[in-house]
């Protein structure tokens, strides 16, 4: 990596500043933002449906067991940013540890899942927009609106380009933003849950379910194929909190406090979603049919069908909930794929125009209007030739996550070689802990890809027998080689000359 003028305040005098606004975010405004990625509100709308039709009961477990790795993945990230607080994160630290190729190909994986995700939410955003509209005016046909494919991708560029334009303005208008959007959508699952365990109480719930321990046990699942289908989908659903790490250029305390919102992000999330599954889970049941959580008519929203019975009158700020949640994430989510292209163009492993900054907002100009640009192409490309090679990428997603996330921890464990043995805390946090942690997630990654081969994965959508989920998901890998081997070709000097 070439070294910029002024160093940031590190331990790694090869890293350097790439002029963002420092100390413009605190710890409390980064888990903030770091909860408005994960955006718990839309995520477990999408997933509750999914992830019990595949764990049933168990669901509690599979959502406990699908943190330990993020948990063991985030203590190394931290002990990684406090000992290199970039902004490129996945791609700074790999790069440090394993050399330029395997650096570059982490940042390519955050990118590439950033940019995907940000298109399903800018989709997911429009979908719950125009649901609202009906439900406002009591008017069904509006929700019908979003099925009208050119109004759909009309609706859902302005939502992306409005997104954009927050973010570009820097972390300050960002963090002022998430601060009314995250509050909101917390305080509507606090009144689902509430709700639902009152109704469970009154005996008026759809299918009452008495809380069991065997609940939480990961063991009682019916076969490891199974289990690894809840891991995944349960490993998707706390993705995002790394976001709090791309901002340590930005954040007041940047050796520390990236390091500790991240953490306290998880466990945020965690508690978030172990009390609205059990509400969940209680009120409905897992029947497949009605109103329980199995029913497959009620998978690809649970929210949107549970919210009447649950909450009555007041439903409508449940679709308020969800679509504050997506846009909010959609808006937050910016800041990674942005932060990763600007150390990227910042260290020339891309043209040095991504590490330019705005010089009124002191945010990353070009590589932000690019991430908008890339999520706009990706959503319009994919949602006009099938909506299931849309939703499929969308699966293939958690094989892109378990990469670069993987990649990350065997940095830190690499990374700190010297030292993991130096003493109980550095043998914990930067050696076993990013170890199992990561391990587990490449694991997670080969078996998702042995099965997304079976045609049956995902849609059901294949090309020559294979699934279309293995062929997004490896194709869009693969696609990352190829840029990094014509990256190679016309600027050399990141892989040929970086010395760690």
């Amino acid at each position: 990596m070439s070294t910029a003028p002024k160093t940031v305040q590190s331990k790694d005098s090869a890293l350097s500043e790439k002029g963002l606004k420092a100390g413009s975010v605190g710890l409390i405004g980064a888990v903030v933002i770091g909860v408005s990625c994960i955006a718990p509100a839309y995520t477990l709308t999408a997933a509750l449906g999914p992830t019990v039709s595949e764990v049933g009961v168990h669901l509690p477990a599979i959502f406990l067991v699908g943190f330990i790795p993020m948990l063991l993945v985030a203590l190394g990230y931290r002990e990684l940013n406090n000992a290199m607080p970039d902004a490129g994160t996945s791609f700074t630290w790999a790069t440090r540890a394993f050399g330029p190729w395997i650096g570059w190909m982490g940042g390519w994986g955050l990118i590439a899942a950033t940019i995907i995700v940000l298109s399903n939410l800018a989709a997911v955003a429009v979908d719950f927009f125009y649901l609202m509209l009906g439900q406002v005016f009591s008017d069904p046909s509006l929700a019908e609106l979003s099925k009208i494919l050119p109004l759909n991708i009309a609706t859902t560029l302005v939502f992306i380009a409005v997104a954009c334009w927050i973010s570009y303005r820097g972390m300050e208008t960002t963090k002022g933003v998430q601060y009314v959007l995250v509050a909101f959508q917390l305080l509507v699952l606090g009144w689902f849950a509430v709700s639902a365990f009152a109704h469970v109480a009154n005996g008026t719930a759809f299918d009452a379910t008495a809380i069991s321990p065997d609940w939480f046990n990961p063991f009682a699942v019916d076969s490891f194929t199974t289990f690894t289908a809840g891991v995944s989908l349960s490993i998707f659903i706390y993705w995002g909190w790394d976001v709090t790490l791309t901002m340590n250029e930005e954040t007041k305390n940047p050796e520390k406090t990236p390091g500790r919102a991240a953490t306290v992000t998880v466990l945020v999330i965690v508690v978030i979603y172990m009390t609205v599954a059990l509400a969940t889970l209680s009120f409905a049941g897992v029947g497949d049919t009605g109103l329980g959580a199995g029913n497959p008519e009620n998978q690809s929203s649970i929210f949107a069908v549970l919210a009447g019975p649950v909450m009555g009158p007041f439903a409508i700020f449940m679709s308020l909930a969800i679509l504050s949640s997506s846009a909010a994430s959609l808006q937050s989510t910016f800041v990674s794929p942005a932060r990763t292209l600007l150390a990227m163009g910042h260290y020339r492993a891309i043209p040095p125009k991504f590490g330019r900054i705005s010089p009124t907002f002191k945010s990353p100009s070009t590589a932000t209007i690019a991430a908008a640009i890339a999520a706009a192409g990706f959503y319009v490309i994919t949602r006009t030739v099938s909506e299931n090679a849309l939703w499929d990428t969308i699966t293939a997603l958690g094989m892109m996550i378990c990469f670069y996330y993987g990649i990350t921890a065997l940095a830190c464990v690499w990374y700190f070689r010297a030292a993991a043995f130096a003493g109980v805390r550095s043998f914990f946090f930067k050696f076993l802990a990013p170890l199992l942690g990561g391990v587990i997630l490449l694991v997670m990654f080969v078996k998702t890809a042995i099965d997304s081969l079976d045609p049956e994965y995902g849609s059901g959508s294949s090309v020559g027998g294979v699934g279309l989920v293995f062929i997004l998901g490896m194709g869009v890998i693969l696609l990352g080689v190829v840029v990094m081997l014509v990256m190679y070709r016309v600027r050399p000097e990141f892989f040929r000359n970086f010395s760690r």
